[in-house]
């Protein structure tokens, strides 16, 4: 018996297997004892391992931060990883968020296609080669992790205690293969404002933005002025030269401007309209004086600006394998004392973090800003030849009937949290991503497919 013919005999353990977790809401809430995420991710962990066992699987529950199924035996293992924590459902759904309700094919639920859906595929898939005898050559696991949604503390865990698999894939994302994700930096730039010389026109505040890895789609400043028309009348001036969506009006003697843009993904800063650069565009046309804060107004405009990819600060990288370098600012916090903005920088797949920093901490240096609170993540990327994709690139095409085009993409998946991994649906190109969206939903047939999928790939890879 073939692998897809023993699938089709799981097809209800599968379907029954995904409702039962996705009937337990695994938001992440105060943590207990043996229970780092809260209650609702331990009672899921502990029912995807109790089905493991129930399937037959060694089971290991690593304090509450991750758990795992395993099968096989020797040294090294091949790993699939996929998270059971969800984000919050919000509001707006046509059916249960926890209700794993079946409507014209589609099981709805928060977590169904990200990712407790795609891990009982994977485990079933297991299932299937265990209940077939096919030899391996090396263990497999199938890696419950429970906080990819707010930080991957879990895989770090999991990192201090064991070693990483030799090759492994995370159904966390699209298909066919992302096999190169760009180097992820979020930092602020910070500069004291030390305004000695007066001026008829003050900011008083500047604020935008919500987050540094989104596009801003609004900020607002505060402006004193001797003559507050003046000021009125220069800003519907250049709304009207730049196109800029900016208006301005006068409220407790203060002038009020409002910059909207338009939001979007902090890695495709390309296709939003950037909310409070915009704003700085304006400001630098105010009588400010010769001080701090006219000096920082001018240093963005000029090195930033509104591009989005750092060319005038002299980091616009690229290569062949994933495009360019993304640069968003995603939110300001300017007062007439400092100025607080956070950046998300995104580099490609073969340059080194030191070839994007120190072009960029020079410039900073010199104009007297420093650079906080740095989050930095490795790039990710396997060459086109590398066994893991190419491997993966063979099953996606006997399964599906589809080239598996290798995709570079500016965001980062669970696989950067584990070597030797890589991204591996389960999304199907031209297929509507429901994922943290209310109505997510996964199709019972893709369900079915992706089981199909990811146990030839386990088994290519193992056997």
């Amino acid at each position: 018996m073939e692998l897809n013919e023993r699938i089709e005999e799981l097809r209800e353990e599968i379907i029954k297997s995904t409702q039962d977790l996705v009937k337990i809401k695994s938001v992440e809430e105060e943590a207990k004892e043996g229970k780092p995420f809260g209650e609702g991710v331990a009672k899921t962990l502990d029912r995807a391992l109790e089905i493991s066992a129930e399937l037959g699987f060694k089971t290991v529950n690593m304090d509450g931060y991750v758990g795992y199924a395993e099968y096989g035996e020797g040294e090294d293992y091949v790993a699939v990883l996929a998270h059971l924590d969800v984000v919050p459902e919000g509001d707006g759904w046509i059916h249960p968020p926890y209700g794993a309700e079946i409507h014209d094919g589609k099981m709805y639920g928060r977590g169904t296609m990200d990712d407790k859906g795609p891990i009982m595929s994977a485990l079933y898939g297991l299932k299937a080669i265990k209940d077939l005898k096919l030899p391996l050559s090396k263990k497999v696991r199938i890696i419950f992790g429970t906080d990819e949604e707010t930080g991957s503390e879990d895989i770090a865990y999991y990192l201090q205690r064991e070693k990483a698999p030799i090759a492994g894939f995370t159904p966390d994302a699209e298909y066919p293969i992302i096999y190169a994700e760009k180097g992820l930096t979020v930092f602020d730039i910070v500069k004291d404002l030390n305004n000695r010389e007066n001026s008829d026109v003050r900011i008083k505040y500047v604020k935008g933005g919500t987050r540094a890895n989104v596009v801003p789609d609004y900020c607002e400043a505060a402006i004193e002025a001797k003559n507050a028309s003046e000021i009125i009348k220069l800003a519907e001036s250049f709304a009207v030269s730049s196109g800029y969506d900016i208006k301005a009006e006068i409220k407790d003697d203060l002038v009020i401007v409002k910059s909207v843009g338009v939001s979007a993904h902090g890695s495709v800063p390309e296709i939003g309209k950037n909310a409070i650069m915009q704003m700085f565009k304006l400001l630098e046309e105010l009588p400010l004086g010769d001080n701090d804060t006219a000096a920082f107004i001018k240093f963005l405009n000029t090195y930033i600006g509104m591009e989005v990819n750092g060319e005038s600060f002299g980091i616009g990288l690229e290569d062949k394998e994933s495009g360019k370098l993304t640069f968003n600012v995603g939110t300001v916090d300017m007062n007439d004392k400092k100025v607080t903005m956070a950046l998300n920088l995104r580099y490609p797949v073969t340059f080194k973090f030191e070839d994007m920093i120190n072009p960029f901490n020079e410039k900073v240096e010199k104009a007297c800003i420093r650079v906080e609170n740095m989050d930095h993540d490795e790039p990710l990327y396997f060459p086109a030849d590398h066994f893991l994709i190419k491997t993966l690139q063979k099953v996606y095409k006997e399964q599906t009937g589809n080239e598996a085009t290798l995709l570079a993409i500016g965001g980062g998946t669970y696989a950067k949290a584990m070597p030797n991994t890589v991204a591996f649906g389960p999304l199907f190109p031209g297929e509507e991503d429901p994922i943290h969206q209310p109505n997510e939903y996964i199709k019972v047939e893709d369900l079915i497919l992706n089981a199909k999928i990811y146990a030839k790939a386990i088994y290519e890879l193992a056997k």
